[in-house]
């Protein structure tokens, strides 16, 4: 007697899509901003896609994104598979204007402008999956901040819609994150002042959506106004967010010193100072940072020990 096994198929894309960017495009570099570490449940790449799984105003959204001959080919699904796909073009900065960005005559910009092309600011239009993320990196090691943000995401994450690879996770919503007791925050690691942080702004997420109602100007102010949210995070959201090209993560534990290092070769420079090398170019003062990150030219010296992760879950 023989049995006949049936297999199931993913179930097709709610929403496909293709577009032909005019940009030397660099799908995996430009959507790195969004990474949280090795395992982020919320972006996957592979030799030759990569999976993005999002909220948006419609519910959850798994998309694909592939590059074939030149061409990119958007496939999504779930309840917002039409609202995130069909801005995976300005994910991808296809919005962004580098040109915009005026070097003069400083060699170094000048140049690294001219060797990277494919640098773009692309914006998310998402305000909520960016700020939960940069609340969690608030005065720890990047290290300790994705580990939260991948216990996060699988206590209290949906499972992504359509055929993601195994282990994506949605964001949780701001209803779900205020059903999260402290017993199981403390198993996720996350410490109280981070813990207050959240939960005052999912009090106020809505007034934060849609960012196209915004500039990146207001963002900053609504957001600066939620107890626990300051400039670092509220520049860290709008970077995302709008694709903003002026805001830099003032207060930021390293950059600083990076980007003095790049510009005058000093080991240690603080974020006045910084600011000031920066100044220059105002309006553009992130895309000049980013040039200088993404060329590996901001790697000032280090001294004494590094900070050690430290693990909430055993205080």
């Amino acid at each position: 007697m023989s049995t006949t096994t049936t297999l199931s198929r993913p179930a097709p894309p709610s929403f496909e899509d293709a577009f032909a960017p005019d940009w030397p495009l660099d799908v995996r570099r430009t959507l790195s901003v969004h990474l949280r570490g090795t395992g982020d449940p919320t972006l996957r790449f592979e030799p030759d896609r990569v999976w993005r799984v999002t909220s948006t105003p419609d519910g959850a959204a798994t998309v694909r994104i592939a590059v074939v001959s030149g061409e990119v080919r958007i496939a999504a699904w779930g309840p917002g598979a039409e609202w995130a796909g069909s801005r995976v073009p300005a994910w991808l900065g296809r919005d962004d204007d580098p040109s915009e960005l005026d070097c003069g005559d400083h060699p170094l910009l000048s140049r690294l402008h001219r060797t990277t092309p494919w640098l773009r600011l692309g914006r998310t239009g998402r305000t909520w999956d960016c700020l939960v993320p940069a609340v969690l990196e608030q005065k720890v090691t990047t290290t300790e901040a994705h580990r939260v943000w991948r216990a996060l995401l699988r206590l209290a994450g949906e499972p992504a819609p359509g055929p993601a690879p195994d282990g994506m996770r949605v964001p949780p919503s701001p209803r779900r994150l205020l059903e999260v007791t402290d017993w199981e925050w403390h198993r996720c690691g996350l410490d109280g002042a981070r813990r207050r942080a959240l939960r005052a702004v999912t009090s106020v997420a809505a007034r934060m959506e849609p960012p196209e109602a915004l500039d990146s100007a207001d963002l900053q102010r609504r957001l600066r106004t939620v107890p626990g949210i300051g400039v670092w995070t509220a520049a860290e959201v709008v970077q995302r967010v709008f694709g903003c090209p002026d805001t830099v993560s003032y207060g930021d534990y390293h950059l600083k010193n990076q980007v003095g290092f790049a510009l005058t070769g000093a080991a240690r420079t603080d974020d006045d100072a910084m600011m000031a090398l920066l100044e220059p170019w105002r309006g553009q003062r992130h895309r000049v940072v980013r040039l200088l990150l993404a060329n590996g030219l901001a790697r000032a010296p280090r001294f004494g020990p590094r900070n050690a992760p430290t693990d909430h879950r055993r205080i």
